[in-house]
C-alpha cells in the first residue's frame, strides 16, 4: 500500500509539473517581466505580419470594425499568452505589467478598462486571433506601448481578461515594425486615465510644448475640470502657457520642479 501511495503522489507532482510546464519553444519577452506563477500556453514568433491595432473603444458596424483611431504596422511579431495563477485577477497581474512597462520608459499610447474597451467577443476574434480570450466585458483590459530607444520602432499590445469560468489570461504581442515609425500620440482619455489612476505622467523625451502634443494635454485636462496639476520640468512655463492658451484655467496649474526630464505632470490632491 505504501509504494502504492508513493506512485500516485509522484504521479501527482509529475502532472503539476506538467500542467505548469511553458509550451515548447516559448520565451518570455526581454522587456516584459513574468508575473509570478504564471504559464506560457501558447507561444509564436513570425518574421513577418501585418496588425492593426485600435487607439479607441472596438465596436461592429454593418459587418466593419469601427474605432476612433488606429495604429497599423508590419513586421516581426512575438505573441504570448499566459495563463495566470487563480490566486490574481487578471486585473492584477496588468496593472502590474503596465507599471514594469511605464517604469522603463515605454509611452503608453492607449488604455482602456471594462466596457470601455468594446466587446472582448472582438478582441479575442477579430483583434488578437484568439478565441480564449473571450470573457464577460468587464473584465478585460488593454493597454498598447511604444517601447523606448533603442526599440522605439516597436510596438507592444497588452491584453487580459477572466473569463467567466474564472481562468485568466495575459496576451502579449511584440511587432517590431520594418520601417521606421512615425510620431505616435496618446489618446486624450490614456493621459486622463493614467493621471486619474497614478497621480503622475511622465513625458519624459517631450522638451518643448509641441502643438500637437499641447492638444491632446489640453483635451484630457480639460475633459476634467476639477483636477489641478503641477508642471515640472525646464520647459514647464512654456508649457503651462500653451495649455493656458488652450482654455485650460491658469488656476489649475502650478509649476513643479524644474530639475526633470522633459515635461513631468503631477496630479495635486
Amino acid at each position: 500500500m505504501a509504494g502504492i501511495g508513493s506512485f500516485f503522489v509522484a504521479l501527482g507532482m509529475l502532472v503539476s509539473f506538467m500542467v505548469l510546464a511553458d509550451v515548447p519553444g516559448s520565451q518570455d519577452l526581454p522587456i516584459m517581466p513574468r508575473f509570478t506563477g504564471s504559464e506560457i500556453i501558447s507561444y509564436s514568433s513570425e518574421p513577418e505580419q501585418e496588425r492593426i491595432y485600435p487607439q479607441g473603444s472596438i465596436r461592429r458596424i454593418s459587418g466593419r470594425l469601427r474605432y476612433e483611431n488606429e495604429i497599423q504596422l508590419k513586421g516581426q511579431l512575438t505573441a504570448i499568452t499566459y495563463r495566470l495563477p487563480d490566486t490574481h485577477s487578471s486585473n492584477d497581474v496588468f496593472d502590474a505589467t503596465r507599471e514594469a512597462l511605464l517604469a522603463k520608459d515605454a509611452q503608453m499610447l492607449y488604455w482602456c478598462q471594462g466596457r470601455d474597451c468594446g466587446g472582448s467577443s472582438l478582441w479575442a476574434n477579430s483583434v488578437f486571433f484568439k478565441s480564449m480570450l473571450y470573457g464577460p466585458d468587464e473584465q478585460q483590459s488593454f493597454a498598447l506601448f511604444r517601447l523606448a530607444a533603442p526599440q522605439h520602432d516597436s510596438i507592444l499590445a497588452l491584453y487580459s481578461i477572466t473569463r467567466g469560468n474564472r481562468r485568466a489570461y495575459l496576451h502579449a504581442e511584440l511587432l517590431a515594425s520594418d520601417t521606421a515609425l512615425a510620431a505616435l500620440l496618446p489618446t486624450p482619455a490614456t493621459l486622463l486615465r493614467q493621471l486619474r489612476t497614478t497621480g503622475v505622467l511622465n513625458l519624459s523625451n517631450q522638451q518643448e510644448p509641441t502643438p500637437e502634443w499641447i492638444e491632446v494635454l489640453s483635451r484630457a485636462l480639460n475633459s476634467d475640470s476639477t483636477m489641478r496639476v503641477s508642471l515640472a520640468g525646464a520647459k514647464a512655463e512654456s508649457w503651462r502657457e500653451a495649455l493656458v492658451a488652450q482654455r485650460v484655467r491658469s488656476a489649475r496649474l502650478e509649476l513643479g520642479d524644474g530639475d526633470v526630464a522633459g515635461l513631468q505632470v503631477n496630479v495635486l490632491r
